[in-house]
């Protein structure tokens, strides 16, 4: 059967059941299975059966559950407080000055977390009524925290990362490692513009404060040391060799249960809320994850992956072009979508196709990650979007606007890395070569 009605015929389907509002791995799953009868000519039931359980029986996956329980602990702790009072002395000094602590605020959020939405969250909650009572303008202050809380789904470790690396085969830990440059990249574009937008703005910003001495700014910073340690250990043992993924998210958890203990919020409550956390967390994914391994091998028995594989190569698409199409495909998808419903989506189709064009897997997990991150100041179904309205008040278009030059940025961004891929592979190589 022709490949363009199998094609359109699977994409309606799809669309009319997420427009109606059935679960995103339903969707996938009831996609797949039309898929199957229809098209395939292997039986559904089967399929399912042993897709769901080569999808879900993964060492790997051990992974992600443990670093979301790593930073919902975290997340119940006064690690934004903390963040807030650790940061803002040293940030005095720049142009700009505590519009920077979203920024680095959200660096370091992210790195505990690998959720771009917890993060936004997490930090949000203190920088933003923080920076109104000083007089920082709203548009600024929103739009910031919008773009840096992106970071949490490219600062290692990512959730986002390990289901790709999942979907793609790709090792988890060389994608941690290759999405150190590239975040440290975004979190330099996003204070370089702040800095920028101050110099421009100067009657904008409230009378700058008196500097503090440096060993007060170092005694306000103690409160950062333990996570900054956690940081470097989780992501340095990776580095090292010295612990696989899993190992190291397993440090992270007991890293992050020390801090908690030590900082007095950990308690009966909060490490049940924790818990259940992750669990609810972990089960979504999973569940989509599931979903789409089913949809993957209902694609590759229609035989549409390998098709569009042999469509690239047949028309010589440069591989520019095709990043550009998925890009653009990416980001429509994010008007609808979250992050990881777009990953697991589109792999099936898309990775064939990428390397048939020749682009390096593990290079195009990174773009792919910073594609998706626009998606997440994309609205109407941008996360970061909504968790800045909800901390705000203010109606969705007016965030979206704010955020729109932080969109901008991250396009920036994703240039950089296509005209310069050893942003992002140098470490892996290095890490390889040790």
């Amino acid at each position: 059967m022709d490949h363009m009605i199998i094609t359109v015929t699977l994409l309606v389907t799809l669309f009319a059941l997420l427009g109606g509002g059935v679960w995103v791995a339903l969707s996938l799953i009831g996609v797949g299975i039309i898929g199957m009868e229809l098209f395939g000519g292997a039986p559904a039931g089967s399929i399912l059966a042993s897709t769901s359980w080569a999808s879900s029986a993964s060492w790997t996956l051990t992974a992600l559950p443990l670093f979301i329980w790593m930073g919902e602990i975290l997340y119940r702790t006064r690690l934004s407080e903390d963040m807030f009072n650790g940061l803002s002395p040293w940030m005095r000094g720049l142009p700009g000055r505590l519009l920077h602590v979203n920024v680095f605020g959200c660096g370091i959020f992210a790195a505990v977390s690998g959720s771009s939405a917890a993060t936004a969250a997490t930090i949000g909650r203190i920088s933003l009524p923080e920076l109104k009572s000083r007089g920082y303008p709203d548009n600024i202050a929103m739009g910031s925290l919008a773009g840096a809380g992106t970071l949490g789904l490219l600062i290692p470790p990512s959730i986002m990362m390990i289901v790709y690396g999942v979907a793609a085969q790709v090792s988890i830990s060389r994608l941690f490692i290759a999405g150190i440059l590239p975040g440290l990249l975004l979190l330099a574009i996003f204070s370089g513009f702040l800095m920028l937008w101050a110099m421009f703005n100067r009657d904008k910003l409230p009378e700058k404060t008196e500097a503090l001495p440096f060993m007060e700014k170092l005694r306000g910073s103690k409160l950062l040391i333990p996570v900054v340690l956690l940081i470097m250990t989780v992501i340095g043992s990776i580095y090292a060799g010295f612990a696989t993924a899993t190992e190291a998210a397993a440090v992270g958890v007991v890293g992050a249960l020390l801090i908690a203990l030590c900082s007095g919020s950990l308690s009966r409550e909060t490490f049940m809320a924790s818990l259940m956390g992750a669990v609810c967390t972990s089960c979504m994914i999973f569940f989509i994850l599931l979903g789409a391994a089913y949809l993957t091998s209902a694609m590759s028995f229609t035989g549409l992956p390998s098709a569009l594989a042999d469509w690239i190569i047949a028309k010589q698409l440069s591989p520019y072009l095709l990043l550009l199409a998925l890009t653009l495909l990416f980001i429509v998808l994010g008007c609808f979508l979250d992050g990881i419903s777009i990953i697991l989506l589109t792999t099936a189709v898309v990775l064939p196709a990428v390397q048939a064009a020749g682009i390096d897997l593990l290079w195009f997990g990174i773009f792919l990650i910073l594609v998706v991150e626009m998606a997440q100041i994309t609205p109407p179904v941008g996360f970061n979007l909504f968790v800045i309205q909800n901390l705000t008040g203010y109606d969705m278009w007016k965030v979206a606007k704010a955020s729109f030059p932080f969109f901008l940025l991250l396009v920036l961004a994703a240039i950089l890395i296509t005209a310069f891929p050893q942003i992002v592979l140098l470490l892996p190589q290095a890490m390889r070569g040790a």
